[in-house]
């Protein structure tokens, strides 16, 4: 665990590049939870990203030679971002592995900030792939490979958060909610608060389809998970690094799971009644209140808002996932007979006035007197599902409920 002499040596070290976000009392949910709830605002980050820090540091600390070889480094999203503009701002040149699935914005966003002091370079489809090839990059080359969480300097930097937290409020905090990925962050924030606040609960939120510090910590070991959800795409790793686990399984109070969805409902309710953009990892400690809401009551709580680069073409991606947490959206397999007025009297005889399609798709092929279609239907309440199925079960309507069928599912979405 970084020493809290070495964490200030990092705050100094990157005061001239980062901004102190502001740690803020956010009514609303305080208002909700009985709570004094704080946002930990590292969506207003240079790079709208907390990753920056660590990176910067990280960087700083490069001998001359070391500088004068360049580094490289490997990522699809912030970590890139951060690399980037701390090689533009201490003129060292950098290489960046990104998958060559990654979008154009987001490969645009890292050569803005690197500008003439870095080189993307696009391999493979995956980041694995990606990262594969850097770190064969930098063993041949026998140059610095920055990684994105698994070193004592990213680690750091990271911490800084912690320091800025403590120096901007006059209460004890007694509950700090982190988002997990790799684990670097939340190993910072430890460090911090186990040498300056230690009776703070630290609780490590991570998303249900890519726990993967959960899974070790249980473990007793490092697990690598076989397969996630890539959904929440900065804090999605089948595997953490060596030393957040071990920093993580001696000091991390407790770790929530939270599903993708309710991920998404969190990201809509910050932007439309709060004005703040948040990316999904962005959104994962918010999310997590939900879940420890009449333990916190009376207490002083601190989100970290991780980062808050969304891309808004994933917006109905998003509001889809939610409705379909929320239990207002729903798919079916419906057989229609093939004639004239049968949809008519579907919409008629079944919806009611609050109900609406948001999907149909149907072909006629053959000459059968029933044909299935694809319907996606939007309720009012979530209680409305039965009133639904009750008429078509009334009217004797052959149908398929697919919400609950995965495979199915996976491929309507």
């Amino acid at each position: 665990m970084p020493d809290l002499q070495s964490i200030y040596n990092a705050k100094r070290n990157i005061n001239s590049i980062i901004n102190a976000t502001p740690l803020m009392q956010n009514l609303s949910y305080s208002d909700f939870y009985q709570c004094k709830v704080f946002f930990k605002r590292e969506d207003l980050q240079k790079t709208r990203s907390y990753k920056l820090r660590g990176a910067f540091h990280k960087l700083s600390l490069l001998t001359k030679k070391e500088r004068e070889k360049g580094i490289v480094c490997a990522s699809a999203g912030n970590h890139a971002q951060g690399v980037a503009l701390a090689c533009h701002e201490l003129g060292i040149h950098g290489k960046i592995y990104m998958p060559v699935t990654t979008p154009k914005q987001k490969i645009k966003q890292v050569q803005m900030y690197g500008k003439d002091k870095i080189d993307i370079l696009l391999i493979g489809d995956t980041f694995d792939a990606a990262k594969e090839e850097a770190i064969k990059d930098s063993i041949e080359n026998k140059i610095i490979f920055i990684p994105p969480f698994d070193d004592i300097n990213i680690i750091e930097g990271q911490a800084t958060i912690g320091l800025e937290i403590l120096e901007n409020i006059n209460e004890p905090i007694d509950y700090l909610l982190v988002p997990i990925g790799g684990g670097g962050l939340v190993s910072g924030l430890i460090a911090v608060f186990n040498q300056i606040s230690p009776s703070t609960k630290i609780f490590g939120v991570e998303p249900q389809g890519a726990a993967s510090m959960k899974a070790s910590i249980e473990a007793g070991q490092i697990v690598e998970l076989e397969n996630i959800n890539t959904f929440v795409d900065g804090a999605a790793v089948k595997v953490v690094g060596k030393i957040p686990f071990e920093i993580c399984k001696d000091h991390l109070e407790r770790i929530i799971l939270v599903p993708e969805g309710k991920i998404c409902t969190t990201i809509l309710k910050l932007y439309n009644e709060e004005a703040i953009v948040v990316e999904p990892a962005g959104a994962l400690s918010i999310s997590a209140l939900d879940y420890i809401g009449e333990e916190i009551k009376g207490k002083n709580v601190v989100c970290i808002v991780s980062g808050g680069n969304n891309d808004i073409i994933r917006m109905e991606e998003i509001k889809e996932r939610s409705m379909l947490y929320e239990k207002l959206m729903h798919y079916f397999l419906i057989s229609f007979p093939q004639r004239p007025g049968a949809l008519k009297e579907f919409v008629v005889d079944v919806l009611s006035s609050t109900d609406d399609i948001i999907h149909f798709e149907y072909k006629k092929k053959n000459n059968r007197t029933e044909g299935p279609a694809l319907v996606g239907i939007v309720v009012q309440n979530p209680e409305d599902l039965q009133n639904l199925i009750g008429k078509m079960e009334q009217r004797k309507i052959k149908f398929e409920y697919l919400n609950d069928q995965s495979d199915i599912f996976h491929y309507i979405l």
